[in-house]
């Protein structure tokens, strides 16, 4: 049996006219807000080896080589590692503002202060090391608020069995977002200067944020340009899960839930392995796979230009599985998220042992890429347990999944001091128990199933009185 109202959707556009239908420009909107996030978060990794790479200059008609900026590869860490200083502190408060005063607001203003601060980076550098940090910090207090919010616009937009594709679109604009900088902010850096990467991404997110403002609206019933069709089968779908403005979170059943926990370990595992790579890649390329600046860019792209297509795979896989009743909510996140750290367990201690350019290449690619999987797990669960509070479910995750973000590029830089090859495979092999300890805990703790806590006690009689009226097995199908 179909789930309730979902001859809304058959009425009104074919599948591919997705410009028709508003939660899909919600989230193609989302994909180029993520796109620039990632954009403005990754643009320093490939920067930081132009400012820091050495130069010849002729001082008195003598040839010499000079480095802009002559930081070392502790000096390296810090400065990779403070926008992740801020980005920690605004987790919960960027889930808690959503669900006051609205996801798309937060969403916004946040993407655009990080890249008007972008903009000015390069004045900023040249001044003083100490303010070059500061301003990252900044930025990562208003990049901090992005992913909690975009769960409480989802809360609004995403039917029950569309959450996973539309969540997953919107996520895979940060992969496709850093497979474009990385080349883009090379080429950029050799032939206008790394002053020109900050200028560019800057003022990119500033023309998104425009965009974002005019088009988006913060729910469907504010929507002047969705269809009646569209908007009885978003709230149809959605029936008791749609939130208000005056939620009370429930903070100790939210902190002693082992599948709220299972998430946030989730989150935290994927972030390890993907932060280390994120900030590390293109030096690692630079210094153990010999490649020239032009080169690491396009090749530390390779990764995440796998996981934007896996991501998308994913997402629809998931909904499929699903909406065919193949397997429960449950497993299917189970299956999506621990299916990939195993892999990626593999690959990375594969990616450590071969220290070739094609074979690390390939394995780092599929390591980075079978993320896309995970994300169609923990990344979309926190709508599954407690919709109504996902945004700050998300801050929560996000909060624990943003330290690897700081203490990876610290750790890295300690490690790696010469640089050699063993000290790159340690760094490895420690994202590869990072992974295989998420993969457990998700495995055992994980569900996807609405929480007793999630739902308060007048929902709960609006919900028994809404199941008699329509039959147990629609109900059970609009609540997964």
């Amino acid at each position: 049996m179909r789930p309730f109202a979902a001859h809304y959707t058959e009425k009104s556009f074919p599948t591919w006219m997705v410009w028709k239908k508003r939660r899909y420009v919600v989230a193609i909107l989302a994909f180029f807000g993520f796109f620039n996030v990632y954009a403005l978060r990754v643009n320093l990794s490939i920067a930081v080896v132009a400012m820091t790479q050495l130069r010849e200059v002729v001082i008195n008609g003598t040839t010499t080589h000079v480095r802009e900026f002559d930081w070392d590869s502790k000096q390296q860490g810090f400065v990779l590692s403070s926008f992740f200083y801020g980005y920690i502190l605004t987790q919960l408060i960027g889930g808690w503002l959503a669900t006051k005063f609205g996801g798309k607001q937060i969403f916004g203003v946040g993407i655009a202060v990080t890249a008007a601060l972008t903009v000015i980076t390069p004045y900023v550098a040249k001044q003083s090391f100490y303010l070059l940090i500061a301003v990252r910090v900044i930025e990562g207090i208003f990049e901090g608020v992005t992913y909690p919010c975009i769960h409480a616009v989802w809360s609004e937009w995403a039917p029950p069995l569309e959450r996973t594709r539309l969540a997953t679109i919107g996520f895979s604009g940060s992969y496709v977002g850093t497979v474009v900088a990385m080349p883009l902010c090379a080429l950029l850096a050799d032939e206008l200067g790394w002053e020109s990467i900050f200028y560019v991404c800057g003022t990119s997110g500033l023309i998104w944020f425009v965009s974002w403002c005019l088009i988006i609206s913060d729910s469907p019933s504010k929507d002047r340009h969705i269809s009646q069709a569209e908007l009885k089968y978003i709230q149809s779908s959605l029936g008791q899960q749609q939130k208000g403005r005056d939620i009370k979170h429930p903070w100790k059943s939210i902190l002693t839930s082992m599948p709220v926990w299972a998430i946030v370990v989730g989150h935290f595992s994927e972030n390890w392995g993907f932060y280390t790579l994120l900030t590390q890649l293109p030096t690692f390329m630079k210094d153990i796979l010999q490649f020239e600046l032009g080169a690491t860019g396009i090749m530390a792209a390779i990764p995440y230009l796998t996981i934007s297509v896996t991501t998308q795979l994913a997402g629809h896989a998931a909904d499929w599985l699903q909406e065919r009743k193949i397997f429960t909510t449950t497993q299917v996140r189970k299956i999506f998220n621990c299916g990939a750290y195993m892999a990626q367990t593999v690959f990375m201690i594969t990616a450590a042992y071969l220290l070739s350019p094609v074979g690390t290449t390939v394995c780092l690619s599929l390591a980075v890429g079978l993320g896309g999987f995970a994300w169609a797990g923990f990344g979309v669960n926190h709508l599954d347990i407690a919709p109504q509070h996902a945004s700050v479910l998300m801050g929560l995750s996000n909060t624990f999944a943003t330290i690897p973000g700081i203490v990876s590029p610290i750790i890295t830089g300690y490690i790696v001091t010469t640089p050699t090859a063993f000290e790159w495979q340690t760094v490895f092999f420690i994202s590869s128990g990072v992974y295989l300890f998420g993969c457990i805990f998700y495995g055992i703790f994980a569900s996807g199933e609405l929480q007793p806590w999630a739902v308060d006690r007048s929902s709960r009689e609006s919900v028994e009185i809404e199941e008699k009226k329509r039959g147990s097995e629609n109900f059970a199908y609009t609540y997964d």
